[in-house]
Formats: structure tokens, C-alpha cells, sequence
């Protein structure tokens, strides 16, 4: 067996430099029987003081050593950067492929078999799935798992959600600042990452859709002793898959990416997922684009009857209803039955029992939340390459509407002007926010959720047509027209859009379309001039030069390329 293993080129394969890896080995206190001749398991943790969604993963990590010692296997943690959606500015969008990068050198130069991912925050999932994918070693991922339920006067509160609902009720001056101070306290009560289907719900479920994860593993609440049992079985899980060798690639299929989309239009999740989704199976090297969105968005029920885009419910309550394996129970006509997992050889295994434990959290299929999956994609000459909408969270109103736009052409000076009653804003004008794509923005941001004026938000208006290239928070809502490509920054059509030109947006046209003639375009075409480079060096200026348009997954172009690598020399 241990001739088999990859670190075996490090310990074994004889003269100096295996070595002074024994050595150095000896050195951090390891006996020979402790680690020679066993699969070494890399456990990548994104734990930092300064990230709450992730606050608890030291410990998780403690279990994930006790499952891999028991079953026989060495292991070895590695802390790697921390995406923090709450703390990192500009935006940790801008780090994403950072983190992708570092997780998969840190695989390719250590003396590792195999790998156990600990994140869960929007970005690390999708980062530490696509850093593992390119290095191609057998992995599992441990979600964070969501944060307890918030509370306030009697109210049971959504991180995001009810945090964007409660701000617009403070500058409409129905909530004071006392009120607010006690929101503060009430809204995150515990370690974990947001317990509405947000981003990081979103995309930790299409890891377990992926087949990447133990069943059930991303909705365990982050506190819940089933969370470390998780771990710890996890630690357990990835030592059988080094044995068997059960890389990624494997597991990573055109049918799994496929299974991916399904879920997170059956669950009313995030528009990042098409963003995330599309990258990490370019690292697969599968085909991944907007039309397979679109064409599934059309077929798939939204049955998860979960805040933001469905309610009253919290991930807490989805878990006990059944989990994903219940949720995914319900549409296993949909999904691609016979692909392997991490945990099983086949989906169909995984699935075997599984049940829903209320129908009002986990909706049957004649009695849906909608009928339709929960996010559409638009096409038009405003967004030629495509934009989303996430319009099972939108008023109906909006969803056939046309009207003078709002432009600003950049998120600080929409902050600072968007109460102006000069500008003259009526609930049927429609907002523009451009230069916040990912090379404008830069990184992406979650600027997307335009703020409404707050003249607007006094008569009582809570939602707006909104366009920009930027992403919005998961736990957002409303008609936000996101991710329109090409951005404003390269000279997409958003650059184009002036102050008074009629947009009309139709959702079940799916159509974006600025209601200007093409000659009239043209000309303010030739006059545009392009924006200066905001990054003179650093990574800012790498990010710049290789970041790929959100319809292509906002990956680096030399990542996101097949091609080989070649095995370091350890000897």
C-alpha cells in the first residue's frame, strides 16, 4: 500500500532528501509508525478571528483528525485564506481565485494523498472546490454548516434578509435607533455562515448536490453536535477514498454539474451559483454556460419553501424537514441517479430512504412554491452575453415593465446622490449602477441590491427595477437585473445608457432590452473612451489582466484552461 501512495515519494523513495523529510518529520514530534506507510490527508481550514461564518472550524478540524486516525490515515492541517463576505472589502469575489490558487499549489507541492476542504462562506466553497478539482486528489468537503435562527421582540429573523428589510424600515423612519441597536444583537446569534438559502446555503447544497460532501452535511446548523459527528465521519470517509482512489475527477461529472443546477433552481438559491457553478466545472473540464440554467430553470419546481425567495423558513427548519437528501428525494426523475459520489457509488445509494419530515418546509411536487426554478436569464442588446434575475423574489409587477433610467456610474456616488430629489426618481424609473463588473467594480461587488430613495421607501415602495453588472447578496431580493455582460468597464452596452432612456425588462420574454435605435447607439459607441486601469501592480493588477466575464464564471483564463501539470520531483 504505501508504495501506492503519493507522499511515499517523499518518505520513501530513498537517499538525502527523503531523508531530511523523515527528519524534518521527527522534528514536529511524529513517531515512524505514526505516519509511515499511511495516507496522508491534507485538512485545508479557512478559520480566522475575523470570519464568523467560520469561527468554529479549529474545532471541526479536531474532529476531522480524530476520523482520519482512526482509520488509519496521517493528518495534517493547513490554515489557508479566509474569505470573509462580512469584513473583506472591496469584495472577497476579488479573492476568490486567490484562494482557488493557493489550495491547489498547497496540494501539488506537499506530501499529500488527499484532502478535507473546511469552508462554507460564499466564496470558500466554490474557491477550495476549484483549487481541488485542478489538483485532482481525492477530497471531501465539510461545510460550515448555517448559524442559529435570529431573534428580535418575538420575531424570528434572517441573516441578510431581514438585516436589507430592516434597514429600508430605518431610513423610511419606521424604526429607530434603539430598535436598530437591539436588531444588532438578535440578528447573528451564533458561529456559522447565513441561515437563509443565501450564497453560502446555496453553494454548500451544490457541493452535496455535486456529490462532494457525507449526505446531509450542508444543512447540519453550524453548533449542532450532528455538525462535529459530521466531521469526524468525514475524516473517516477520506482515507477510504485515498485507498480507493476516488479522485474529483470521478465525482465531477457533466451529469453531477448538471444535478448542481437543478438544485439550486429547485431551492430558490443565490444567482452567485451561476457565476461559482460555471467556474468550478470549467476546472472539471466540463461545459457549463447560461443556456443550461435557462433551459432548467424551466422544467424545475422551486419546492424549498425558504427565505428569501420562498418563507417563512430557515435553513434550521429545512435540515429537520429532511435536507437536501429529502429535498433531492422529490425530483429524482430530474437528476442523474447513477453517478458516484464521494459517499456511494451511485446517487441513487446516497438517496436510498431518504424522506421529507414536513411538507410546508420541503414542498411536494403538486403544490409547489412556484413552478418554475427560481432564477432566469435575460438576453437583449443590453446584455448580449446574458444577465439574471431573481425573479421568484421580485415583485410580479416588475416583472413586465418599462421606464426611464437612472444612471450612475459608480456605487459611491449612487450612495451619495440617491436621495436627491432633484434627480426626480418615481417607483417606475429603473436604476442603473455600472462600473461594478469584475473588472470595474473591481471584483465584482454585491452593489446589485440599488438602494431604493428613500422619498420612495415613505410612500411605502419596496421594490424597483435595478440593473447593473455587479452580483447581490443571496439573502437579497427584489427585481435586480444582475450580472450583465459584457460589463460597462470593456464597453459593454451598460456603458451606453444615458439618464431618460427607456429599458424595458420582460422575465417571461426573458428579455433585457434598452429602447434606443442601433445608429444612436453606434455613435455613442465611437465617442465612449475606456476607463483607466485601477491597479498600477500586485494581484490587483494579475486579477485584472486574467479575470474572465461573469458569463464565463469570473475565472482566470490560464486556471480555467486545460492543459497539463506536471507532478513535483520530491526527490
Amino acid at each position: 500500500m504505501s508504495g501506492e501512495l503519493r507522499s511515499s515519494q517523499w518518505y520513501e523513495a530513498g537517499g538525502v532528501r527523503s531523508f531530511s523529510h523523515r527528519a524534518r518529520t521527527r522534528q514536529l514530534g511524529y513517531l515512524p509508525e505514526e505516519h509511515l506507510g499511511k495516507p496522508v490527508v491534507a485538512i485545508l481550514n479557512t478559520w480566522s478571528d475575523i470570519n464568523p461564518c467560520h469561527s468554529h472550524l479549529r474545532d471541526r478540524a479536531q474532529a476531522v483528525k480524530r476520523g482520519v486516525w482512526q482509520a488509519g490515515g496521517f493528518p495534517l492541517e493547513f490554515p489557508v485564506a479566509t474569505l470573509s463576505e462580512t469584513f473583506q472589502k472591496p469584495t472577497p469575489m476579488l479573492y476568490r481565485n486567490l484562494l482557488s490558487m493557493e489550495t491547489e499549489e498547497l496540494l501539488r507541492s506537499y506530501p499529500v494523498d488527499g484532502a478535507v476542504l473546511l469552508g462554507g462562506c460564499d466564496k470558500t466553497t466554490p474557491a477550495l472546490l476549484m483549487g481541488a478539482t485542478s489538483a485532482d486528489l481525492p477530497a471531501i468537503y465539510v461545510p460550515a454548516g448555517p448559524m442559529l435562527p435570529g431573534h428580535w421582540r418575538g420575531e424570528v429573523l434572517g441573516s441578510g434578509t431581514d438585516m436589507w428589510k430592516y434597514w429600508d424600515e430605518h431610513r423610511a423612519g419606521l424604526l429607530g435607533d434603539c430598535e436598530l441597536g437591539e436588531l444588532e444583537n438578535g440578528l447573528a446569534r451564533s458561529p456559522g455562515t447565513c441561515m437563509t438559502m443565501g450564497t453560502a446555503a446555496t453553494l454548500t447544497a451544490a457541493a452535496e448536490a455535486l456529490g462532494v460532501t457525507m449526505p446531509g452535511a450542508s444543512s447540519i446548523p453550524a453548533v449542532d453536535s450532528g455538525h462535529e459527528r459530521m466531521a469526524a465521519a468525514s475524516g473517516l470517509r477520506i482515507v477510504e477514498l485515498i485507498r480507493a482512489d476516488r479522485r474529483l475527477s470521478s465525482v465531477l461529472t457533466a451529469d453531477a454539474f448538471e444535478d448542481a443546477v437543478t438544485t439550486v433552481l429547485g431551492l430558490g438559491g443565490s444567482t452567485n451559483a451561476v457565476i461559482h457553478l460555471i467556474a468550478m466545472a470549467g476546472r472539471a473540464g466540463v461545459s457549463l454556460t447560461l443556456d443550461d440554467f435557462d433551459r432548467l430553470a424551466r422544467v424545475v419546481p422551486l419546492l424549498a419553501n425558504v427565505r428569501p425567495s420562498g418563507g417563512p423558513y430557515l435553513m434550521e427548519d429545512f435540515h429537520f424537514a429532511g435536507g437536501l437528501p429529502g429535498f433531492l428525494s422529490r425530483i429524482t426523475d430530474l437528476l442523474h441517479l447513477d453517478r458516484p459520489t464521494v459517499a456511494h457509488d451511485s446517487l441513487r445509494e446516497q438517496l436510498a430512504g431518504a424522506l421529507v419530515h414536513n411538507d410546508d418546509v420541503i414542498r411536494p411536487r403538486t403544490r409547489p412554491v412556484a413552478s418554475e426554478g427560481g432564477v432566469a436569464v435575460l438576453r437583449g442588446n443590453l446584455c448580449p452575453d446574458g444577465a439574471v434575475i431573481k425573479h421568484i423574489a421580485a415583485e410580479p409587477r416588475l416583472l413586465k415593465h418599462t421606464g426611464p433610467a437612472v444612471v450612475f456610474d459608480d456605487y459611491r456616488t449612487l450612495q451619495r446622490t440617491i436621495n436627491d430629489p432633484d434627480l426626480g426618481i418615481t417607483e417606475d424609473h429603473v436604476l442603473v449602477l455600472r462600473g461594478s463588473g469584475p473588472k470595474g467594480g473591481p471584483g465584482m461587488p454585491e452593489y446589485g441590491m440599488l438602494p431604493i430613495p428613500e422619498h420612495l421607501l415613505k410612500r411605502g415602495v419596496r421594490d424597483m427595477v435595478r440593473i447593473s453588472d455587479a452580483r447581490m447578496s443571496g439573502t437579497s431580493y427584489g427585481a435586480c437585473v444582475l450580472h450583465v455582460a459584457p460589463e460597462s468597464h470593456v464597453g459593454g452596452p451598460l456603458a451606453l445608457v444615458r439618464t431618460g432612456d427607456p429599458i424595458t425588462l420582460d422575465v417571461p420574454a426573458r428579455t433585457l432590452t434598452l429602447d434606443v435605435d442601433a445608429e444612436e447607439l453606434e455613435r455613442r459607441r465611437r465617442e465612449w473612451t475606456p476607463p483607466p486601469e485601477r491597479y498600477g501592480r500586485g494581484y490587483g493588477a494579475l486579477y485584472s489582466e486574467h479575470i474572465t466575464q461573469a458569463d464565463a464564471g469570473c475565472d482566470f483564463g490560464f486556471l480555467a484552461r486545460q492543459g497539463e501539470v506536471p507532478e513535483p520531483y520530491a526527490g
